[in-house]
């Protein structure tokens, strides 16, 4: 079956190269991807435009051909190895199933089917390419173009033409795509709370996108707030928002790792002589492949203070020089320092505010409930900022002129408790996706869960604190339950809170086991039974201990 497969792709790529659109149909019928490769690399779309197959090309696109899909044959001597043949078989194979057009000595792995149709000097193939997306400024692995094939001038500034053409257009399309879906919108999906933080990040964002900014220098953010509270999260999706998940294009530096003198080596690389010298310094390697990275140094409280003056020369003159005495130029690179410096003050201050943010809401939306869970942007006062937080900052850094390199400097405050809720809300349902897909137990829960919850936030390890509180109150029953045979596969969980019903109930349940209960359904039935994992364990233990 395999076989056959693998022939009737060879055979529809054959059809692309001699131009038989009725033979690729028959094969489309018979299941064959329109983007299936040839053993040795090369796609349908690939052989049509090198062989000038201009309505060929147009058949593939319009049949769901990627435009931008690269080449995998690199060369007949690497071909060759790896298929354990020879490079005479390779080349014959290559000069019958695909084109006669192509050097021996050039390499062309990762080429596009617009770089073929440019070798081959077919506008109207070019022409088609371009109108169904595909990339003209798409390199292959030899950094080269599909405009560097061109065989004459003119075909040279069409290319460019087009390039510009496509560079303005997708400039465009940002434009458009920020302004109806803005870059808050876009994080405040994936972040709980922190108004304050986003505005403040997206609002430098958006002078960097729009060319309202300081060219010669990079943007630089600290981070200030206690742990788990979004720090980390919100540099993660600048880069996301900025660089569409390309990997290289967000580096994070742990600073704990640069507390000794010595380590600055690490850090930009060993000056030649010294041991480690071709390695590379962990943060020159990185920017050097992507200078305009988002580059997180996180706790750069703890960085040596000579890590610190290589800091204020990337910050201060955007370029770095490496071990080696090579300078990167990173000027378009955003940097974000975050730090737990004054992280106690900035949550008590926090939550006196959101108590009184609270107090006001209370007082403003009494007999409203509906409205009470409106949403107070707190705002840190200028006075807070220069009295209480500065002073603590420039007594650890120990020098102006770094805190004045630093564009912004961003405050986390503590959860309000509606937002306290929402994150509890997200734990819960990434548990009850767990619990479907792993185990095919339906999990549900009533509200009040929320606030028993809820009530296990602490200030000082954020978000953390809900995640940790839902895995000790119930996610550890789910599992004993499961390893108890009392939920299986099939079955629905109900979660809910066994509250005190009266102040003295309370007090004598203080120091009793979680409120948070499960109640069983097994499949086939339609009543629910309480079930107690930690009792049915203590027992089964018992029972063994008699045995």
């Amino acid at each position: 079956m395999d076989g056959d497969r693998r022939r009737n792709e060879r055979e529809f790529i054959l059809a692309a190269m001699v131009g038989n659109i009725d033979r690729m149909k028959e094969f489309l019928e018979k299941g064959v991807d329109v983007n299936c490769r040839h053993p040795y690399g090369w796609t349908a779309l690939h052989t049509a435009a090198i062989n000038r197959r201009s309505q060929v090309v147009k058949f593939l696109l319009d049949s769901g051909a990627d435009p931008n899909i690269q080449d995998n044959f690199s060369n007949i001597y690497q071909v060759a190895r790896e298929n354990r043949t020879s490079p005479i078989s390779v080349e014959v194979l290559r000069e019958s199933e695909f084109t006669t057009l192509l050097r021996h000595d050039q390499m062309y792995r990762g080429c596009t089917a617009l770089h073929y149709a440019v070798l081959a000097d077919d506008h109207e193939s070019i022409q088609t390419l371009l109108s169904a997306g595909a990339n003209p400024l798409n390199t292959n692995e030899y950094r080269f173009k599909p405009e560097d094939y061109s065989r004459d001038i003119g075909m040279k500034t069409m290319m460019q033409k087009h390039s510009e053409r496509y560079i303005a257009e997708q400039k465009q399309k940002q434009v458009e795509e920020r302004r109806k879906f803005p870059l808050e919108q876009r994080i405040k999906q994936r972040i709980i709370g922190q108004e304050g933080a986003i505005t403040t990040v997206c609002g430098a964002i958006r002078r960097k996108e729009n060319g309202w900014y300081d060219e010669e220098h990079p943007l630089v953010f600290l981070f200030l707030g206690s742990s788990g509270i979004g720090k980390t999260e919100l540099a993660k999706q600048v880069a996301e928002y900025l660089h569409k998940g390309k990997k290289n294009a967000f580096i994070r530096i742990d600073m704990s790792e640069y507390q000794q003198k010595h380590e600055v080596a690490k850090f930009i690389g060993s000056p030649p002589g010294y041991i480690g010298h071709d390695d590379g310094g962990q943060l020159t390697q990185k920017l050097r492949a992507s200078p305009n990275a988002v580059v997180l140094f996180d706790e750069v409280e703890k960085a040596h203070p000579d890590v610190l003056t290589i800091l204020l020369q990337l910050f201060d003159e955007g370029r770095l020089t490496d071990g080696k005495g090579k300078t990167i130029d990173c000027k378009d690179a955003i940097f974000i320092m975050t730090s737990n410096l004054a992280s106690d003050e900035i949550a008590e201050y926090g939550m006196q505010l959101r108590a009184e943010a609270d107090k006001i809401n209370q007082q403003r939306y009494e007999g409203r409930p509906e409205d009470l869970e409106i949403t107070e942007t707190i705002t840190i006062s200028r006075r807070f900022k220069e009295k209480i937080v500065r002073p603590i900052l420039k007594n650890h850094f120990q020098r102006d002129e770094f805190l004045g390199r630093i564009n912004e400097i961003v405050y986390f405050v503590p959860f309000s408790r509606s937002e306290l809720l929402k994150l509890v809300g997200m734990e819960l349902e990434k548990w009850a996706k767990q619990a479907k897909e792993k185990h095919n137990i339906e999990l549900n829960w009533d509200p009040m869960v929320f606030d028993v919850l809820a009530d296990g936030y602490n200030v000082y390890y954020g978000a953390r604190s809900i995640k940790h509180e839902v895995e000790r109150r119930l996610v550890n029953q789910l599992a004993m339950a499961h390893e108890s045979g009392l939920i299986t596969p099939g079955c629905t969980v109900f979660v809910y809170a066994d509250l005190p019903k009266s102040e003295e109930e309370k007090y004598k349940l203080q120091d009793s086991p979680s409120p948070i209960k499960i109640r069983v359904k097994s499949k086939g039935t339609d009543n629910f039974t309480d079930v107690d994992p930690s009792e049915h364990l203590k027992s089964s233990g018992q029972e063994h201990e008699k045995k």
